[in-house]
């Protein structure tokens, strides 16, 4: 059954979910084990479409951007290598559909009279943000100093991640505008769950007579997902990640849960050091910005409490204060 046309009355919630969280174990990253971890994820969201939420799904695509490059690698001497945006592009819609499907097929079992639908989002980014002069985000797979400097020939930045080994790095600007925001709106309020902003959207400028081009680059699925939340003025924004709670001294004896924190508290932490560059960090600043704009609170939990979290019962809230 289709959704019903005319403009629903359910609250609408942005929920962002990691590309890791699509994938149930990288040793075995093969398409069947990834419809298996998508299927569990569509069970979840589901659930909250159960209880009256219309939802617009975004989804992170770091592993899957990796495997893509890697099959770029390996190939190089067949065919032509993939630009960057078309392989967000391409992740959007494999990704997508993957989620459509089990997400339709889950609202049949469940008799929900929905259906879901994936856009391909353009996000803009201001062709002079200074992340183009600095690239920080780390692609593709680890490497060996040895192969790192073969992709610093071919020109590509590369920098050493944290002890683990060399990664190349391309830039991560600040999104400054969903295109395809109308038409995400539209499609909500006439009752479909949508899929969007994938990978953080498509990084585009505009060139001097405003047309649209694509950009190599990678912008941060949170940030995208937050100005989207507010952008449709969503009712709330949650960020299922890889932890039941956001914590303070993360991985020390002295690691302490957070059930709750107002916006004024969430940036003494993150002024105190708290919350790691690339991973809790960027979930944070999405948060406290959609918070402050909306006055609407934000939910990090991770893809099994997201209906407890709903609820109250557990995931720690973000909220005006």
């Amino acid at each position: 059954m289709y959704p019903p046309s005319s403009p629903t009355r359910n609250k609408v919630a942005v929920i962002a979910i990691g590309g890791n969280s699509l994938i149930q174990d990288r040793s075995q990253p093969q398409v069947p084990h990834q419809w298996d971890a998508v299927r569990t994820t569509a069970t979840h969201i589901a659930a909250l479409v159960e209880e009256g939420w219309d939802v617009v799904v975004t989804h992170g695509n770091g592993p899957q951007v990796g495997f893509i490059l890697r099959r770029n690698e390996l190939a190089a001497h067949e065919v032509h290598t993939t630009p960057l945006d078309l392989i967000v592009a391409d992740t959007q819609g494999s990704i997508g559909y993957m989620l459509q499907q089990t997400l339709d097929n889950e609202f049949q079992r469940r008799g929900i009279p929905k259906r879901a639908l994936t856009l391909v989002t353009q996000v803009l980014v201001d062709p002079n943000d200074p992340a183009f002069q600095n690239p920080s985000k780390p692609i593709g797979g680890f490497l060996t100093k040895e192969q790192a400097e073969k992709f610093a020939a071919q020109g590509w930045p590369v920098m050493e991640d944290a002890g683990r080994g060399w990664r190349r790095v391309v830039p991560s600007p600040e999104p400054v505008e969903i295109i395809e925001e109308h038409a995400i709106r539209d499609a909500v309020r006439q009752g479909w769950i949508v899929i969007g902003v994938g990978g953080g959207g498509i990084p585009v400028v505009r060139n001097a007579k405003g047309e649209l081009r694509g950009v190599a680059a990678v912008i941060d699925k949170d940030k995208a997902s937050g100005l989207l939340a507010v952008r449709i003025h969503a009712d709330l924004f949650l960020i299922s990640t890889a932890v039941e709670k956001v914590a303070l001294n993360f991985g020390r004896p002295d690691q302490r849960d957070l059930d709750r924190m107002t916006v004024s508290e969430a940036k003494r932490y993150m002024a105190e050091g708290h919350f790691a560059p690339g991973s809790m960090l960027p979930k944070i600043q999405a948060c406290v910005r959609y918070v402050e704009v909306t006055g609407h609170p934000a939910v990090i939990t991770n893809p099994p409490n997201m209906l407890r979290a709903l609820a109250g019962e557990t995931g720690t809230w973000i909220v005006p204060g």
